[in-house]
């Protein structure tokens, strides 16, 4: 007899979509092989990006070590974002724009402090980012540098010199990243110092379970 090859059948995708509203944050955990979206709905918008690992959170994202082993600080699909311990905590997989910033850390009272000082201040996304976290037992002192999805913060290289311009995000941009490790993610929204006449941050974010492994 002839053995029929029957199709194998897959677990059907659930997506979870979360709108950030201003000058806000949202924190979740998502599991090894999960894909995490960072949307822009409304075009020239930034949204930062933290990850912790659930088992020890004192294992965080680090900029110096993703740094060092991507050999650059233009991030995009196929780069891995590494832990202060130098594990890979997630890698970009999909990514509509290819300008992201992981050199400046979240805005704070501090930061309007030094560059508005005649301006109302707030907590900006550091503030946000805290008020986020805390329910994971992550206090202030324990947030780093942040990988802020669509922020344009070019570097001169012949002085060094920054500057932070308006994004080149379009409406329906995003960037799609792939949990390695089992880990605590975060992510603001809020007004910054980060180039966008649209008040920054409008970032909305998308998980989808379960997803093939990265």
């Amino acid at each position: 007899r002839r053995r029929l090859a029957l199709p194998v059948q897959r677990p059907a995708r659930r997506r979870m979509t979360n709108r950030i509203p201003p000058r806000s944050g949202t924190a979740f955990t998502l599991d090894r092989g999960q894909r995490l979206t960072v949307i822009d709905p409304e075009g020239v918008q930034v949204a930062d990006l933290l990850a912790y690992n659930r088992a020890d959170v004192a294992e965080v994202i680090s900029a110096g070590r993703t740094f060092d082993y991507a050999e650059t600080i233009r991030l995009t699909t196929g780069h891995q974002l590494y832990s202060n311990r130098s594990n890979v905590m997630l890698e970009i997989v999909a990514d509509d724009v290819g300008v992201h910033d992981f050199l400046l850390t979240p805005c704070s009272h501090a930061t309007f402090d030094h560059f508005y000082p005649d301006l109302p201040r707030h907590r900006g996304c550091f503030g946000n980012l805290a008020e986020a976290l805390a329910p994971y037992a992550i206090t202030a002192d324990m947030i780093p540098t942040a990988f802020t999805c669509f922020m344009n913060v070019p570097v001169d290289g012949r002085t060094g010199r920054l500057k932070v311009l308006p994004p080149v995000s379009k409406a329906g941009a995003f960037a799609s990243v792939c949990s390695i490790s089992r880990a605590t993610a975060a992510g603001p929204r809020s007004t910054r110092r980060c180039g966008s006449p649209n008040g920054c941050n409008g970032a909305s974010l998308t998980r989808s379970m379960p997803i093939s492994r990265c």
